[in-house]
Formats: structure tokens, C-alpha cells, sequence
């Protein structure tokens, strides 16, 4: 058989038509998975358009037809001479491998994304047609597969050669600004604001990054190190280059996807004030750190640029943990800045980890009551999961009785995983009660009018429908009689 990777001499391109995959499946895809674009996969298959003849950009959550197996295989068959799929998410591992040991065997198959490079000799024992695997940020990598860069020559990639797994060294990372923006044009989909997997008020909803890295160094933090251990240190793109992607963007919601929006202050500062020049109405939303109550003349600003949600990282109510953790705060400071930010007409979504190195259940229970002292109107509270370069990897092995399961969740023989998942349910149910609902409906509509009353009117009329869902997925977990007693009964008893 003919080495798929030999270039032919008759063309100018190696590749004809090259197929970018995400491929998770829409049927048990969560909410949260449904929201979000693949915007990983967008960025290598956008720094690709010059290398190949033509990119199909497929993303199977949005796909009717093609996320039928049989019918993707036939299509790949007739069409497409080189795969690309990213494993970004450490979750339906076994059936994208079940897909990927289906691939024609004649195609090449290269595999990248965060989840692929953190199991790369997993998934080569699992999935015997994956040629290569991409480790870390693939734009620069796979710009040189597809040129036909002799595999030897290509830093990055991990590969299969005389029946044994060859590793090439690390690529380092690129400058943010070398690096082009998403293609949206290559989508064969819209994104929507999804409200438990129903389209509520017909928002388009998309990500812009307009930087990469973190300066800071928490412990359990997955971004601030790739899953290589490399610390990607922060890179920023001119103010001009982030307002020109959102001017081009058609969404009406952006999520700026940087670890910290506003980790520069000043550069924050100027992309509101070109927003506001530009006239720009969007509405936004963006991940930073408590120390932004700093900088009260850059909240007034994002209140006028339109900012509506941030995303908090406190993650630990309790002193001894984030130190543990090196947040770089205590508890103390948490109050101290969320009386300033409550201020503001913006709506604070606060995110915690529990289940942390020798944390008891009444400090993880605490974390409700915590939540609403400080005055977050919501809260994602997550099991403590520890990365295979994770500083508290060493701490874990140092303390008996405890341990990292093999989708990285720390437990131990005190709170076993289904401890844990009990633990969070009582946490939910403390926090998230009628009168909380109430209050998340007011703010959201009232008090910083994240809606227009167009979408409001659209968000009620959705409202039944939503329910229905939330029932129909108690009952499926057969916990719909226990939710409703905790719900309106006896919170977190």
C-alpha cells in the first residue's frame, strides 16, 4: 500500500481536502459542552487555509447526519485525504475511540487538543489508526504536516514508526500575535446562549482570546501550565487586533476566554474605551480574579462597554486551603473585594473547588453559606482534579489516604468519588434555593438587563420547556422525588 504521507509529485499541495473534527456527540453532550465553540480546533484549521486545498470544519454536536457514524465514515471515504481531530475534553473517551479505530485505513489520522496530549501513549494503544498525535498549541505543528515537513524534522508531534512510538522534542510555544483569529466562516453552525440545553432567548454566543497565560501560580489551576508542564507565559494581542475580531464577530453574547481579563488593568481599560468609540452593543463576559475591585475606574468602563457577567475564581472559603491551593488571598479579602464589586450592575458568578486535601464535609458544606455572605449571585462548585504536572501531585503522594482517579478527581478513603458527588448535591441545593432563583431573575432582568425585553418575553415563553428538561433529566437519574424535597422542603438536609 502507498505511504499516505508521501507527497505527490503532480501536485503543488500535498493535501486536497482536509477534515477538522470535534468529535463529541450532541446526544450526550452537557449544556455547557453544547455552548461553547471549539475554538482550539478553529485556530489550527484557520492557520491551515494555505496548506491544503480545501478544510471541512465539523463539529458532530451540531451535526444531524454526519454525527451518524456510518454516514461520517462514507463522507471521509469520498472526500476527505487527511483527518485532524481535537480531544479536548476528558470525557466520552471511549467512544471517540471506538470512531477513530473506524478511520479508512488508507487517510491519515492526526489527533491533537489538551486531552490528546496529556494521553498520548494511552491513545495510541487504544487507537491503533491514529498516525500522529499534536502535543500542545498545534497551529505551527500541523501547518508542517500538512507541508509534508519529514516526521523527524516536525518538533511536537508524537508518531508511529516501525511499530514503536517516537516523541520528537517539545515545539515552544508561539507568539500570540503571530497567530491568526478564528475563520469563522469555516463554521456550519451557530452557537446559542443555552439554558440547560434549550435555546432560551435566541442569543448567538461566541469566544474571543485575547491573550494566552497567567502569570499566577495556583496549584490546581489546568491552564496555567499545558498538559506538557510548559507554563504559558501571559501574551497579549494589541487592543486593536481583539476589537476588530469582535467587531467581525455576529454574536450578540462574547465570552472573553483569557484566565484573567483583566490581569493588565490599563490594556482592559483601552479595549472598553475602543468598544465604546467603535459603538459596539454586544453584551460580554469575562473570567477574572477577585483583585479587580482594584480598579474601580476600569469596572465603570466594562459597565459601559457593555460587560455584564464576570467570572470569579474564589474557589475556597477557608484560609488554610487557599493557601494550600496558592491563591494568593485569604477569606479575609474575598469579603473585603466583593463589598466593592457588588456596587456595580454586573452579575458575579463565583466558582470553588471542593473536596481538597484534607477537607472535612462541614468545611465543603460551608461553601454555600460563604457564597452567599460575600454576595455572588452563582456558584460552580467542582471536585478538586489534579493535572499529571500538578504541584499538588506531590502533596497527594505525601498524605495517606488519599488518591487520584483516572479522570484526575482527588478522593480519599475518608470521601470516596460518590461521597464527594453526594457532598456536592448538598452543597447545591443550600445555595441554589427558590428565593435564589428569585433573586438570579431579578438581576438578570432587572437590575443590569442582560436581556432585552424581546429576549425576556422569549426567555419566559422558553421557561416551560426548560422545566420540562430539568424534570425529564431528574427522573432519568431517578432523583427527581429527592431534588424536589431538598428544593422546597429541607435545603442541604
Amino acid at each position: 500500500m502507498t505511504d499516505p504521507f508521501i507527497i505527490s509529485k503532480d501536485t503543488k499541495m500535498k493535501y486536497k481536502h482536509a477534515l477538522f473534527m470535534n468529535p463529541y456527540i450532541e446526544r450526550s453532550a452537557t449544556s455547557a459542552m453544547m455552548l461553547f465553540p471549539p475554538t482550539g480546533l478553529e485556530y489550527v484549521a484557520t492557520s491551515a487555509q494555505d496548506h491544503v486545498g480545501k478544510i471541512t470544519l465539523l463539529d458532530l454536536r451540531y451535526e444531524k447526519d454526519l454525527s451518524d457514524v456510518d454516514k461520517l465514515l462514507d463522507f471521509i471515504r469520498k472526500e476527505i485525504d487527511i483527518v485532524c481531530v481535537s480531544i479536548g475534553w476528558n470525557r466520552q473517551i471511549k467512544e471517540i475511540c471506538d470512531l477513530l479505530n473506524r478511520m479508512p485505513k488508507d487517510i491519515p489520522l492526526v489527533v491533537g487538543g489538551y486531552t490528546a496530549t496529556e494521553k498520548v501513549e494511552e491513545l495510541f494503544e487504544h487507537c491503533p489508526k491514529i498516525d500522529i498525535i499534536v502535543r500542545g498549541e498545534g497551529e505551527e505543528t500541523v501547518r508542517e504536516i500538512l507541508s509534508g515537513e519529514p516526521f523527524e524534522n516536525i518538533l511536537g508531534i508524537s508518531y508511529r514508526k516501525n511499530g514503536k512510538i517516537v516523541h520528537n522534542g517539545h515545539r515552544p510555544l508561539p507568539d500570540i500575535d503571530n497567530i491568526a483569529s478564528p475563520d469563522r466562516a469555516l463554521r456550519r453552525n451557530e452557537y446559542r446562549f443555552l439554558f440547560n440545553g434549550v435555546n432560551v432567548a435566541n442569543l448567538a454566543f461566541d469566544t474571543v482570546l485575547s491573550a494566552r497565560g497567567c502569570p499566577y501560580n495556583c496549584k490546581f489551576c489546568t491552564f496555567k501550565l499545558n498538559p506538557l508542564g510548559q507554563k504559558r507565559d501571559y501574551s497579549a494581542r494589541s487592543v486593536e487586533s481583539v476589537v476588530n475580531e469582535i467587531e467581525g464577530v455576529p454574536a450578540n453574547m462574547i465570552l472573553f476566554s483569557d484566565e484573567n481579563f483583566s490581569l493588565d488593568a490599563k490594556r482592559a481599560e483601552e479595549i472598553c474605551d475602543l468598544i465604546i468609540a467603535r459603538k459596539i452593543k454586544k453584551r460580554f463576559i469575562a473570567q477574572t480574579r477577585i483583585e479587580i475591585a482594584k480598579y474601580p475606574r476600569l469596572l465603570e468602563k466594562m459597565v459601559k462597554a457593555g460587560f455584564k457577567t464576570l467570572l470569579v475564581g474564589i474557589e475556597s472559603p477557608h484560609d488554610r486551603i487557599l493557601a494550600q491551593l496558592n491563591k494568593g488571598f485569604d477569606s479575609a479579602t474575598v469579603r473585603r473585594y466583593f463589598a466593592v464589586l457588588k456596587k456595580y450592575p454586573i452579575y458575579y458568578h463565583g466558582y470553588f473547588i471542593y473536596g481538597n486535601i484534607t477537607e472535612t464535609e462541614e468545611e465543603m458544606l460551608y461553601i454555600a453559606q460563604f457564597a452567599r455572605e460575600i454576595g455572588v449571585d452563582s456558584i460552580t462548585f467542582l471536585k478538586l482534579r489534579i493535572e499529571k504536572f500538578s504541584p499538588l501531585k506531590e502533596i497527594v503522594d505525601k498524605t495517606p489516604g488519599y488518591h487520584i482517579g483516572d479522570n484526575g478527581v482527588l478522593y480519599s478513603e475518608a470521601y470516596s468519588y460518590a461521597d464527594l458527588k453526594k457532598i456536592g448535591r448538598k452543597i447545591k441545593f443550600a445555595f441554589y434555593t427558590p428565593s435564589r432563583f428569585l433573586h438570579i431573575f431579578k438581576k438578570c432582568f432587572i437590575d443590569i438587563k442582560f436581556f432585552t425585553l424581546s429576549e425576556a418575553m422569549a426567555f419566559l415563553a422558553a421557561m416551560p420547556q426548560v422545566l420540562k428538561s430539568v424534570i425529564a433529566r431528574e427522573i432519568q437519574k431517578g432523583r427527581l422525588s429527592d431534588s424536589l424535597k431538598r428544593t422546597f422542603i429541607h435545603n442541604a438536609k
